[in-house]
């Protein structure tokens, strides 16, 4: 990693977890392998920022650390990049069985249980269709019709405006939300 950690990514330790590389990472991993509109690519940093604010919307209510555990669904992605779901399941399971050790390591690096509750986590996953509803419509090119076939009827989510950004800014947004959460 950037950071100067080595990551052992079939047996992946919390200790070698880094916010600054997960952030930096994220920030330059190109959301729809970079097929959107706009001058940058809308990166995965900023689909972990929509996620995150789609559960707080959902439920004002919800423990910071769930919004964390938000903020950090994709966080594997950071070494492994993000592969489509239809590449994902054609890979199999050992891609997921990887990708789940990562993100056990992570969670378990900033405080939260490896395993989340199944009521949290299906919150993220509704909050994580929402998002990927909203970047087809804005900047993946889909129709409605379409949209709506692969991610679900998504109503009531207002007008969020969705725009890529550079990935020092990105990078920059994810970190200070993970701290606010941190401190909070």
């Amino acid at each position: 990693m950037l950071s100067g950690r080595r990551l052992d990514l079939l047996d992946p330790s919390p200790l070698d977890v880094e916010i600054e590389d997960i952030a930096h990472g994220l920030a330059r991993v190109a959301r729809w392998n970079g097929q959107t509109s706009g001058e940058w690519t809308f990166s995965v940093a900023q689909h972990a920022l929509l996620v995150e604010d789609l559960v707080a919307r959902a439920d004002p209510d919800v423990e910071t650390r769930w919004r964390l555990a938000a903020l950090l669904h994709d966080a594997p992605e950071y070494v492994i990049g993000d592969l489509i779901s239809p590449f994902k399941a054609a890979v199999g399971l050992d891609y997921k069985a990887l990708e789940d050790r990562l993100s056990e390591a992570i969670h378990v690096r900033f405080g939260l249980p490896a395993k989340l509750p199944r009521k949290v986590a299906t919150a993220i996953k509704r909050a994580d269709r929402e998002a990927a509803y909203l970047e087809a419509r804005q900047l993946a090119g889909f129709g409605e019709t379409e949209a709506k076939k692969y991610f679900g009827r998504h109503e009531g989510l207002g007008r969020i405006e969705l725009v890529g950004l550079p990935p020092a800014e990105a990078k920059a947004r994810f970190l200070e939300r993970f701290e606010a959460l941190v401190e909070a």
